[in-house]
């Protein structure tokens, strides 16, 4: 096991994780809200330094990133665990792992919920190839990737292994992308930010009670995560998985536009077509009319550059000029078909088009 980061001693052998606004306090043989950070003894470590749980070369595109390098590749790292519980979780399967399969004979409680068994022997238990951050950045650079994308689950529970990678990465010229909830504290961004250069921020809701009952989380931290990865640099997107009856409304779609357009206008928001999942499998797929809703509200606030994802062929996956309404880059999906941005700009109007890498 590897030894956590971002954590305090207390009395009694626990310990305060001070990675995620959840700031668990954990007890000798308990684990965090995420159940992969373990107190041993007073220490703090993390189960999933090295073991990954899914890997794949993909397309920048699928994170979803659009304005930052379209066409390139990403190689894609994910561990189990998350630090959230969202009852429409895609990715389930690996994200409440963990959860799923311990004992409750010792707890804490987060929002609520049983989280934190006693465990004795860990080792064996956490599912997950066996890798390196060297392993790692060896591999994207024989992909021929472009990026190392921190995704699948929520890459803040492997911060550890996701930022010793990165800083390796970045030596080595790649870029770093981070697929995330957004719920981490300041002190860890403000560290990730130096070598991230761009994230993918789910903003699933703008209601405080949609987050406590259905993410078993906080929203203020969240929004302070996105106005802070903006500040500091990194290239911010957001996507918002719109669920139809649960924040699909005009009221709620026009806060979130209103808040994104609030951090910069030129912050993409990709309005995406929900499919039923985990918990929430007696909910219906998202008409596309609701998507299309959804950007026009977008693009009412302000916003330049609004996508609508999961639907391939709807043309909601293009990049279009905010000024002339020119199609500057087209897509079909995950694939790039043309991309007409000449030296950052329109080449119709000569507007210049918001984003890292576009042509």
């Amino acid at each position: 096991m590897h030894e956590a980061r971002y954590y305090s001693q207390l009395s009694d052998g626990r310990v305060l994780c001070t990675l995620c606004p959840h700031d668990c306090h954990i007890p000798d043989g308990g684990r965090g809200a995420c159940a992969v950070r373990y107190n041993r003894g007073g220490r703090l470590y993390t189960l999933v330094y090295d073991k990954v749980v899914s890997r794949a070369v993909e397309a920048v595109e699928k994170k979803p990133l659009f304005n930052f390098h379209p066409g390139s590749t990403a190689y894609s790292i994910g561990t189990v665990g998350c630090n959230m519980r969202c009852s429409f979780c895609q990715n389930w399967q690996i994200s409440q792992w963990p959860k799923a399969r311990l004992p409750k004979t010792l707890v804490c409680k987060v929002e609520g919920e049983t989280l934190c068994p006693l465990l004795e022997e860990l080792e064996d238990e956490v599912p997950g190839e066996p890798v390196t951050p060297q392993g790692i950045v060896a591999a994207a650079m024989a992909a021929g990737a472009t990026s190392i994308a921190y995704t699948y689950t929520e890459p803040t529970i492997f911060y550890e292994l996701a930022y010793d990678t990165a800083v390796l990465a970045r030596e080595r010229g790649l870029k770093n992308i981070f697929v995330s909830n957004g719920f981490i504290s300041e002190a860890p961004l403000r560290e990730l930010a130096g070598v991230l250069d761009a994230a993918n921020i789910d903003l699933k809701f703008s209601r405080e009670e949609s987050y406590r009952h259905i993410s078993r989380a906080r929203l203020e931290p969240i929004l302070q995560a996105i106005r802070l990865y903006h500040e500091l640099g990194v290239w911010v997107e957001v996507t918002t998985l719109v669920i139809p009856d649960v924040n699909d409304s005009d009221e709620e779609l026009a806060e979130i536009a209103r808040f994104i357009h609030s951090v910069g206008a030129d912050v993409p928001w990709h309005v995406s077509q929900f499919y039923p999942a985990w918990r929430m499998q007696d909910v219906a797929v998202t008409p596309v009319e609701t998507l299309r809703r959804a950007a026009r509200i977008g693009r009412e606030a302000g916003l330049h550059y609004v996508y609508e994802g999961n639907v391939p062929g709807e043309q909601g996956e293009n990049t279009n000029c905010h000024h002339c309404g020119a199609l500057l880059i087209e897509r079909y999906g995950f694939h790039l078909r043309r991309n007409r941005v000449r030296q950052g700009a329109c080449p119709d109007c000569g507007t210049p088009v918001a984003g890292v890498g576009l042509g």
